[in-house]
């Protein structure tokens, strides 16, 4: 229920709202959100869903305009530290919380702990550009030669037994990762371990591990980086695939045909992982080798990190009517058209019943 009508929106580093007393009204109907009266609710971390978190949060001020919406997208890394030092009220993240990183949380969330709630979804797309190639298909052994800097030339055999009918240039490989500590390089790390077996001999970790090539700050400056520079193929959510034209890689995963970057193949492979938190934390795990007809092996999910107990109380009415609604039906339906995967139904549910338990 619209409850509320007065209020801004700020959207840091995404664009803010227009605070205009001439700003036109919303046309059709307010969303149907059960609003806070008022209070301030701040984000940061993760870039992977910035653009998700941009929608969420101009919907939510459609309705409840009394509450003021602050999101930073600076890096999982980032959003993880300003959580704990409490310069947040929610933290997001592409990788579950370690137990270390919850050790840190116990000062700010008095008297409990930080838990992980997953928000929203999708594929880590593997953009490319390569003049007069299309429709390119890569494995996981071909995707870890590549970043490690082992397959240099695009016409390299490896490549070309993939795409037979290809005709790939004798061009350099320019490999482009991301320079800041960040969850969509823990899970294209993730994957690569996990499916590309002694191919990607390091670990999952929120930095870089792979030799070579050139780095970039943030998924946007990566997918930049890709399509000014002719051979480069890099890592970023499908969202800026789609916004900059970037062709995408299929990955070949043992199904019957390789798998495209989509928001229905992400969900495909999203619906294979499990729940391995424990109590009120969700933290999923993967499966990387998951050969299932349309899944797209390479997926993350976006936590937003918030205290099971020991939250401002200013706050936390309004962040708990924003997270009811980032993970309600509604909201959830919000994220296929912005090349986002939502939750599982019977995952969002869970999340929206933890969220009523927040204090």
């Amino acid at each position: 229920m619209a409850a509320v009508l007065a209020g801004a929106l700020l959207l840091a580093g995404c664009g803010g709202g227009d605070d205009s007393a001439e700003k036109a009204a919303p046309k059709g109907p307010l969303p149907d959100i059960e609003c806070a009266e008022s209070g301030q609710v701040r984000g940061s971390g993760s870039t992977a869903q910035q653009n998700a978190m941009k929608r969420w949060m101009e919907q939510y001020q459609l309705a409840c305009e009394g509450v003021q919406l602050v999101y930073n997208p600076l890096g999982s890394g980032a959003g993880v530290a300003q959580f704990q030092r409490g310069a947040t009220t929610f933290g997001g993240t592409d990788e579950a919380l370690s137990a270390e990183d919850v050790e840190m949380t116990k000062d700010v969330c008095r008297g409990g702990r930080a838990i992980d709630l997953p928000m929203a979804g999708g594929p880590i797309a593997i953009g490319y550009h390569v003049p007069g190639v299309t429709n390119l298909i890569l494995d996981a052994a071909t995707l870890a030669r590549i970043f490690d800097a082992r397959i240099t030339r695009w016409n390299h055999p490896s490549i070309q037994r993939l795409n037979p009918d290809a005709k790939l240039p004798d061009l350099p490989v320019v490999p482009v990762h991301r320079a800041d500590d960040s969850g969509t390089t823990q899970n294209l790390n993730a994957y690569l371990k996990g499916a590309a077996g002694d191919h990607w001999p390091y670990e999952a970790s929120k930095k870089w591990q792979g030799r070579g090539g050139q780095s970039a700050s943030g998924s946007d400056a990566v997918s930049t980086s890709v399509t000014q520079t002719e051979g480069a193929i890099g890592y970023f959510e499908l969202s800026f695939a789609a916004k900059r034209k970037i062709d995408t890689v299929r990955i070949a995963t043992g199904a019957s045909e390789p798998v495209a970057p989509s928001t229905s193949s992400a969900s495909v492979g999203i619906a294979e992982a499990e729940i391995a938190g424990k109590g009120n934390d969700l933290a999923l795990r993967f499966d990387y080798k998951t050969s299932a007809e349309g899944a797209y092996p390479i997926v993350l999910v976006t936590y937003e990190i918030v205290c099971e107990t020991g939250n401002q109380p200013e706050s936390l009415p309004a962040l708990k009517s924003f997270l009811t609604y980032t993970s309600s039906e509604e909201g959830q339906e919000q994220l296929h058209s912005i090349h986002y995967a939502p939750l599982p139904e019977s995952v969002a549910a869970q999340v929206r019943e933890v969220v009523s338990t927040l204090s």
